[in-house]
């Protein structure tokens, strides 16, 4: 994602269910609405005020909302697997449950990770230590990046975007550790502040490290030398969203004209990989960094990868690390309080470590086969409604739209949890924390380094099942949920079908939308890099995207920051066009039926859109706003739900919206695309 969001007599009857103490049916519960805010003027308040006003925002938490309530739902479910698979000490070496239970057992071991000290990360700085001349750089750096240690850029294999059918290493700028390269480069306020912030953060650091507070004062500004120069190198976030600007296939004797100063085939040759040709992902970043890595002396190169080493390995090592880390990236750039306790922690890294076979545990206890059968069928309703709203559409031509239908017809769909389970073909140990997630890591690396050159892997999936999220991937032309955001808020089975097409029904129209949405409609029914739009049709597509820019940008979520209405494109098309084709697919699943009747005071439509609104209510700290209206490809939570309903004339009918309300945007300026 890897995220989603009046008749005169619906406002009246949704007012006066807000005295009900209990729902008749589950999926609105009106003790979340806010009955001091008119539906048309403010829907995200109105359908969520009251939650608002009730919840508060956990110490540990930089938001809270939705998505937040599932994962920890998901994460006691988690957390019971872990706490009583862990207590047991003979199951069988290798099997799921050894990994699993040993991996968090070592995590929780604080008092043995005290005891080892910086000892696990020694070898690792005295491979860095070893830097004596700049030409021995390429062969650190290739050291570094197996054990999965960053630094100065990255390389990873995928699907070659203009030839889905096989696998290409990718080159791609990185080396900085701020959020943004726009907090090395602006002169605002905030951004030297964080910049100062970061300094201190760097040189504790170090200091923890062992060296002296003079010494590590000057390390830090070397590190923070070194990372802006990076940063002037690398492109925006805006930039890095055009797919066509970020494929540059090169051959590797190319790259080694184009970015002289480092030697290019002596970094592969260390990482083992084949010279084959490769996606230099931003050239002007890689020929930057070949300056850089010819210019800055060995010395501070040093320091810098161990900064990188230390910064990487924080949560790894002794107790003060972890916290002097969160004392920057939580409280200072998300303004959050506390840390989450060391259970919690260690849970989110034995899912991002063990993924799929801490997967095949939680779906037994979380996910029964009919949810899946239930979602695949709500999926095909809105294959159907798509299908239908590309086939009317009156600025669309009739080769662009046989080619969008072609690419629809040609969706892939995952639910739930893969069909073949992932093997973690490495040792764990309890006792050895460190080394199980180096080990981890390592392999994960050799695993992706060795399908260059092998037939593409369908069956993989790049969310684990317990994950509350969904996603579209352009290139394998596919749509997944896993099974941990096919739970209530998103998916209830005992909610009418109103309100599950308005939740989870959006999301998955959300992610539909993403094969057709600036970018992802750039991507052809295999997943090509490849256009299919005629002339005409692009330019009046264009023009619609145009105006969901100008849309976003007016939204002034904090004072003085604004929405980046071209950042946040993609995802506001999706959100726009998938709520559109969910509210279809619900009227589609209606024909034939009596009209629903009104359920605590609302008719269908209105629980709908009540639904649809519930999934982004959520609270956020202010330095975490910031960081993602920076960062974040997603706009805000009220945004995602009045910018997409501001442009629905069937939210309009629901609520009864007139001419002047702030919910009904006037239609000169509403984007009608899907």
């Amino acid at each position: 994602m890897v995220s989603p969001l009046r008749a005169s007599l619906g406002l009246c009857l949704g007012l006066s269910a807000l005295s009900l103490v209990a729902q008749s049916k589950p999926g609105v519960d009106p003790r979340n609405l806010d009955a001091s805010v008119r539906p048309c003027d403010d829907f995200y308040a109105f359908a969520n005020g009251g939650w608002l006003k009730t919840q508060s925002l956990p110490a540990d938490k930089a938001r809270y909302g939705a998505f937040e309530e599932v994962s920890e739902r998901n994460r006691a479910i988690l957390q019971k697997i872990l706490t009583d698979t862990s207590a047991k000490t003979t199951w069988a070496k290798g099997s799921i449950e050894q990994k699993v239970g040993d991996f968090y057992a070592a995590g929780m071991d604080e008092a043995a990770i005290a005891r080892r000290g910086l000892a696990p990360l020694k070898p690792a700085l005295a491979t860095i230590e070893s830097l004596k001349e700049g030409n021995q750089l390429p062969g650190l750096l290739a050291r570094l990046h197996n054990q999965g240690l960053p630094g100065g850029f990255g390389f990873f294999v995928g699907q070659d975007m203009k030839e889905s059918t096989r696998y290409m290493g990718n080159l791609m700028q990185g080396g900085t550790g701020l959020p943004d390269r726009d907090y090395y480069l602006k002169d605002d306020a905030r951004s030297r502040d964080i910049r100062a912030r970061y300094e201190t953060h760097i040189a504790k650091m170090f200091e923890l490290a062992g060296d002296a507070p003079a010494l590590a004062a000057v390390r830090a500004k070397v590190v923070l030398a070194i990372e802006t120069r990076l940063a002037q190198a690398q492109w925006s976030r805006v930039e890095l969203r055009n797919p066509q600007k970020r494929y540059n296939k090169r051959t590797l004797d190319q790259v080694m004209t184009e970015a002289p100063g480092f030697d290019w085939k002596g970094y592969f040759k260390a990482r083992g990989v084949k010279q084959a040709d490769l996606n230099l992902g931003q050239p002007s970043f890689f020929e930057a960094f070949g300056k850089l890595a010819d210019e800055v002396p060995a010395p501070q190169w040093r320091t810098y990868f161990r900064w990188q080493a230390l910064h990487a390995s924080a949560s790894l090592l002794p107790k003060a690390f972890g916290e002097e880390a969160f004392a920057f990236q939580g409280k200072v750039l998300s303004g959050t309080p506390e840390r989450e306790p060391l259970a919690k922690r260690i849970e989110a890294a034995t899912d991002s470590t063990l993924g799929e076979a801490l997967g095949q545990l939680y779906v037994k206890a979380a996910f029964p086969p009919e949810a899946k059968v239930k979602v695949l069928e709500m999926i095909e309703n809105l294959r159907v409604a798509l299908r239908e709203r590309i086939t009317n559409l009156d600025w669309m031509g009739a080769d662009t739209k046989q080619q969008a239908i072609k690419k629809l017809n040609a969706f892939g769909v995952k639910i739930g949890y893969p069909d073949k389970w992932k093997a973690y073909a490495f040792d764990v140990q309890r006792g050895d924390h460190f080394g199980n997630v180096r080990r981890a890591t390592a392999f994960r690396i050799q695993e992706n380094l060795k399908k260059l050159g092998k037939p593409i892997d369908r069956t993989e999936w790049g969310m684990t099942p317990p994950t509350v999220n969904a996603y579209y991937s352009p290139t394998m032309n596919e749509i997944v949920f896993p099974a941990g955001i096919l739970q209530p808020p998103f998916f209830d089975p005992k909610a009418d079908d109103a309100v599950n097409y308005g939740s989870l029904g959006f999301v998955i129209g959300h992610e539909m939308t993403h094969g057709f949405d600036d970018s992802g409609s750039q991507f052809d029914a295999e997943g090509n890099l490849k256009n299919w739009w005629t002339e005409a049709d692009k330019r009046a597509y264009e023009s619609r995207t145009d105006l969901v820019v100008q849309q976003y940008e007016a939204y002034e979520p904090l004072k003085g920051e604004h929405v980046n209405g071209k950042l946040t494109l993609g995802e506001n098309i999706a959100d726009i066009g998938g709520l559109k084709i969910a509210f279809a697919a619900y009227q589609n699943s209606l024909k034939g039926k009596a009209v629903p009747a009104p359920i605590d005071g609302f008719s269908g439509p209105q629980r709908f859109f009540l639904g649809a609104a519930t999934v982004w209510r959520n609270h956020i700290r202010e330095a975490a706003l910031s960081v993602r209206l920076k960062t974040d490809p997603h706009s805000p939570g009220r945004q995602r739900v009045n910018g997409p309903l501001s442009n629905l004339p069937e939210f309009y009918e629901a609520f009864g919206c007139t001419d002047g309300q702030a919910m009904k945007r006037d239609a000169k300026v509403r984007p009608a695309i899907w």
